[in-house]
């Protein structure tokens, strides 16, 4: 693959075989990133998986750097108020099941109550190629409107390890500043650290690295906690 004369150019400000501390690691992705527009800054993590086990959680960072989420909740009539009064832009149940099972899908996050997963459920086509289907396990099935809207609204978001064995996440944007981003950081790293499966052996984190939208990764130097 033939890389353009920036990014080129970008490359030769690191030695991209290096490690380096997590600070110094951001100040060089922001220094690199030179598109037109404002650059998402992006964390991967390597993590040491056998083929049983995942890692997988919701989380919010301390620093957000996202537009307000607009959220559709599936539920029935009796919930509805509940849900308009949280703040969800759409709120519906066969209805909205029909609207979506036709394609439309101009929202960010999925909610439904347990009780509407039977319907919910037969939507899998539409909703889980885009990663919108409704979970328990990452708190979007519930019977608590409330408490689920308010956490979305605060910018919650899903990490899952890939069959790799690791887990992109969207940690800021170039304009923000250093120590915010890697606050954010820290934050993604503890929570992963603290969805270590039981059975686990040896060095769960193996790498780190950073990089914003359109440069190169940047390797941070993390010790793993055993």
């Amino acid at each position: 693959m033939t890389r353009g004369k920036k990014y080129q150019e970008t490359v030769k400000k690191y030695d991209s075989a290096a490690s380096y501390e997590l600070q110094e690691a951001l100040n060089l992705v922001k220094s690199m990133a030179y598109a037109k527009f404002d650059e998402t800054v992006d964390v991967s993590v390597k993590l040491n998986l056998k083929k049983n086990q995942s890692v997988r959680d919701t989380m919010v960072l301390p620093h957000q750097f996202r537009g307000e989420k607009k959220v559709l909740v599936f539920c029935k009539p009796e919930k509805e108020k509940e849900a308009q009064d949280a703040g969800a832009a759409f709120v519906g149940a066969a209805d909205l099941i029909e609207k979506v099972k036709g394609g439309w899908t101009e929202f960010d996050v999925a909610v439904a109550t347990p009780d509407m997963m039977k319907d919910v459920g037969k939507l899998g086509m539409v909703l889980g190629r885009k990663g919108l289907m409704p979970n328990p396990k990452t708190g979007t099935v519930t019977f608590d409107l409330k408490g689920a809207l308010a956490e979305l609204k605060k910018g919650r978001t899903e990490f899952r390890a890939d069959k790799t064995g690791v887990i992109h996440l969207a940690v800021g944007k170039v304009s923000m500043e250093s120590d915010k981003l890697a606050e954010n950081v820290k934050t993604v790293v503890s929570e992963i650290r603290r969805k270590r499966p039981a059975d686990a052996k040896g060095e769960f984190i193996q790498t780190v690295s950073v990089a914003s939208t359109m440069g190169p990764g940047v390797w941070v130097a993390v010790k793993d906690e055993d």
